[in-house]
């Protein structure tokens, strides 16, 4: 199990990071909107999310976080659709 949990050319462990800023993009707005309530905010959110799911499935670290970034990418997607 080890070896989902782990970068392949360090072989450290790569669980959770300091964020990124796709990540930041969809902290702020996501704690804006939830202040002011206004929905243009919550649109920027979901693209900062998407943004960083898509770069978490294509270059994560480890495949713990390739997995997480394509289980936050279909979860958006589908927050989206429905």
């Amino acid at each position: 199990m080890r070896w989902f949990l782990t970068d392949r050319t360090t072989g450290r462990y790569v669980v959770a990071q300091w964020p990124n800023p796709p990540l930041w993009l969809w902290i702020v707005p996501t704690l804006a909107h939830r202040v002011t309530g206004a929905a243009w905010l919550s649109w920027v959110a979901t693209a900062a999310l998407g943004a960083w799911a898509l770069l978490e499935l294509v270059r994560g670290q480890s495949p713990f976080r390739r997995l997480l970034g394509a289980a936050v990418l279909a979860a958006t997607v589908l927050g989206l659709l429905g």
